[in-house]
């Protein structure tokens, strides 16, 4: 199962830049790009709520579930 994250998407969007958005939710430039990068292991809800108000967004436009594509044969 492989959670992708579009943070990226909504910032073009939102012609935002990465510094202001980690500005304006309160977190470090460094914490948001392991986030926005997809390595984050867990994301805290206060963050994903932030996250959403800034870019006025819902969690699915920010989070989206693929499947892991079958091994072949």
């Amino acid at each position: 199962m492989a959670i992708v994250v579009d943070i990226d998407v909504m910032l073009a969007k939102r012609k935002m830049p990465v510094g202001a958005l980690a500005e304006r939710i309160g977190i470090s430039p460094a914490n948001l790009a392991v986030l926005k990068n997809g390595r984050a292991k867990a994301v805290r809800f206060t963050t994903l709520e932030a996250l959403c108000e800034v870019l006025e967004c819902q969690p699915g436009d920010l989070l989206r579930w693929e499947p892991d594509t079958p091994p072949t044969k």
